[in-house]
Formats: structure tokens, sequence, C-alpha cells
């Protein structure tokens, strides 16, 4: 009881630091594109926070099946490096009396993963292309981050404020520069809001500034002064909606109606809590290290079997979609792989035979 205990502490000591890890890796690469696309201008800044927590929620099952099998590798790795494991196996427990413990732990993450993979992925997913659509109708105001020069879709105007309020509604200290009628016009003004009037046309109604108009390299110019000045602001382009990729589907829609497309997809979500719960029992022989080799022999190798068996996965979805594999079979042969490596090592690592000159002993 009491080992069982310290096992699970250790395990779960081991999982929140490896997903820390994984999260911040991930989290850091998309916080990095989003905000590229928003300083292209594609985005509004505010929205990066939404898209960011809805693309985290499509990569959850993947990071948590990642993370419950490097903590189970490190844990019994470190038991290993600590002849830790010559207790247990003196004691008349095998290799094979890992695997009750270490279900017992990874059981209801196992069953979490199937849950996010079977109906929260596709929902996030669907949501995320929900908010990228309402984000391409929104007009140019919306688009604008303070303190950045934006350029309008058609190139005739450039925007620039200094910062909204806090509903941004309100803008301060405003620039546009615009191209109308072969003239070149400057506004400056310190204040504006936008006005949507009956027909739906948005505007910004600026205050206090001034219009500058003139003709480009002729001294020809005008200053006007202002209480009110209102700009029309372009709204983008009716588009249609893009069809909803298969990953957005709901898993009731995938099961109702039978193709190829849909069939790929309703198991490439089931695999991925199954190859989390093989990839878990495969960490147990895996574990094994032998002192004399590198201390992150083990992992590499193990890290290097994940992107196999993950790349595997995707390779047969796609047979699957283009019909080259019957829907019958399925994933089942990559599955059938790894869970005969995982046989196969246990059988080696209790008969105590060599089977790779760095990571086993006789």
């Amino acid at each position: 009881m009491i080992f069982k205990r310290s096992l699970s502490q250790e395990l779960l000591q081991t999982a929140i630091g490896a997903f820390t890890v994984l999260f911040g890796i991930v989290i850091a690469q998309r916080i990095t594109y989003y905000i590229g696309i928003a300083a292209n201008g594609s985005i509004a800044s505010n929205s990066i926070n939404t898209l960011l927590g809805f693309s985290m929620l499509k990569f959850l099952p993947m990071l948590l099946s990642l993370t419950l099998f490097l903590a189970v590798l490190l844990t019994l790795t470190r038991q290993h490096r600590d002849s830790e494991m010559v207790i247990w196996f003196s004691s008349g427990q095998g290799l094979a009396a890992w695997i009750r413990p270490i279900l017992t732990f990874s059981g209801p993450v196992i069953i979490l993963i199937a849950f996010l993979s079977l109906f929260v992925t596709p929902w996030a997913t669907n949501k995320s292309s929900d908010y990228k659509t309402q984000l391409q109708k929104q007009d140019e105001l919306a688009t604008i981050t303070p303190g950045v020069f934006k350029e309008s879709k058609q190139a005739n105007r450039v925007y620039f404020v200094e910062s909204f309020n806090q509903l941004g509604a309100t803008v301060k200290n405003i620039f546009i520069q615009s191209v109308q009628h072969q003239k070149l016009g400057v506004i400056v003004a310190k204040q504006g809001h936008r006005e949507t009037m009956e027909n739906h046309d948005n505007f910004l109604i600026m205050e206090q500034g001034r219009r500058y108009e003139g003709k480009p390299e002729t001294s020809e110019f005008s200053s006007t002064t202002f209480e009110k000045y209102a700009v029309r602001l372009e709204a983008k382009e009716t588009k249609e909606p893009p069809a909803k990729v298969i990953q957005a589907v709901p898993i009731n829609v995938l099961l109702s109606v039978h193709n190829p497309t849909n069939n790929a997809e309703i198991q490439g979500r089931i695999a991925t809590p199954i190859s989390a719960l093989i990839l878990v029992l495969l960490a147990i022989p895996l574990s094994f290290v032998d002192p004399r080799s590198g201390r992150s022999s083990n992992v590499a190798m193990a890290v290097l079997i994940y992107i196999i068996y993950i790349n595997m996965i995707s390779i047969a979805q796609a047979w699957l979609v283009q019909e080259k594999i019957s829907p019958i079979i399925g994933l089942w042969p990559v599955h059938l792989i790894f869970l005969s490596l995982t046989i196969y090592l246990f059988y080696r690592r209790a008969s105590q035979l060599p089977l790779m000159p760095r990571l086993w002993n006789k």
C-alpha cells in the first residue's frame, strides 16, 4: 500500500512537470503564430486569447497522451537507475506486475483523453472556425492595433490610433492618410468613436481635428478645422462561409453518414485513447536503462517511437480516405504492430535476453 501510494505520487509529480513543459512549448508556438497574424492586420489583437484557447483545447488530447507516456517512462527509469527495481524483482514481483498500478494511475486520464478526442476537440475546432469567420467580417477599425500603422485592404488609406478605451468604442489621437481623386488627404483628431447607421454602414466619427488635402509633388494644399468629421469604414467583402473541416463535425453526424472520410475521422478519434493506452504499457519495458548507456538514451528511443506511431496513424487515415484499405481493417494494424512490440519487449525483458546493446542486459 505504501509502495503504491509512493508510486502514484511520483507519477503525478512527473506528469505535472512533463505536462507543464509540453504545454509551455505548444502555447509559446501558438502565441508566436497568432501574434504574427495580428501584426499583419488579419485578426484583431484582442482575439488572440480566444483563438489560443480553442487551439489549446484541440492539442490537449495529444499533450495528455504524451504526458502519460513520459511520466511512466521517466518514473520507472529513475527506479532502474536507483536500483529500486532490484527490490521489486527480489520480492518475487515480475515486470508484468507493474501493469496494474500503472493502469490504475493512467486509466482516468485515458478516459479523459477519449472524451476530449470524441467530443471536446470537434467542438473547439467548430467554434474556432466560426470565430475566424466572424473575424473576417469585421471592418477596418476592428483590426487596428493601437500604436501600429494599418493599411486598408484597398491600399488607399492608412490608419493610426494611439489607444482605445476599455470597451474599444472610443479611439484617441487619430491619424488617417487617404488618397481620393488623385489628392492626398491627412486627417488628425483628438478622439473619435464608431457609429452604425440605419443601413448598417459603419462610420468613424472624429472630433476636434484638422484635415489637410493637396496634390502630391505640388505646393497646393488646403487646411480645414472641424468639430466632427465622418469617415466610412470599409467593410470586408462578404464571402461564402468556408466548408466545415471534417475535424469539426460532431461524432453523431459522422456516425449517421457512412463514407470514407467520416470513417477515417471516427477511427482517428478512437485511435487517440487507444494509442495512449498502448504507449503507457510500452513505457514499462522501455524504461529499463543500462547504467553504462547515456542517461537519455531510452527517452530518445521513446520519443522516436511516439513520432513513428502518430505518423503511421496519419498515413493509415489517409489511406482510409483514399479507400486503399478497408474500413473494417482501418487503423487496427498500426495498433497491433505496437501492441506486438510491447508484448515482445515484455517477454524479452522477463526472460533476461539481450535485445538492444544499449537498452537491455542479459
